[in-house]
């Protein structure tokens, strides 16, 4: 098992946006993402999670975790950030779907 570490922007799939979860607050993982020039798909949903994180008064919900299971027989760790980067300059404007690593070779 070989363990990439990427930390990069993700672009969602075009038209993949989850009213249902928007409604609830939540980021609604797209079925697929854009990245590097190729499609992927999401074949499972293994984990979910949530990172709080500390500020004025009580914490504060930063970002949402995902582990998936994806169609070229990778595992991707992704994550959703609540609010955009703040002062920093990124290949992607406004992106908050970001690519932290990929396992590949089993699970």
């Amino acid at each position: 098992m070989v363990v990439e570490f990427v930390s990069e922007p993700l672009a969602p799939l075009e038209g993949t946006r989850d009213p249902a979860a928007l409604a609830r607050a939540e980021p609604g993982l797209p079925p697929g993402f854009r990245w590097r020039g190729r499609e992927y798909r999401v074949t499972a949903r293994l984990e979910e999670g949530r990172v709080l994180g500390r500020g004025p008064g009580e914490g504060y919900l930063r970002r949402h975790t995902y582990r998936l299971a994806m169609d070229d027989g990778s595992l991707w760790s992704v994550y959703f950030l609540r609010q955009p980067p703040r002062g920093r300059r990124s290949a992607a404007p406004g992106a908050r779907w970001f690519l932290l690593s990929i396992t590949r070779g089993g699970s």
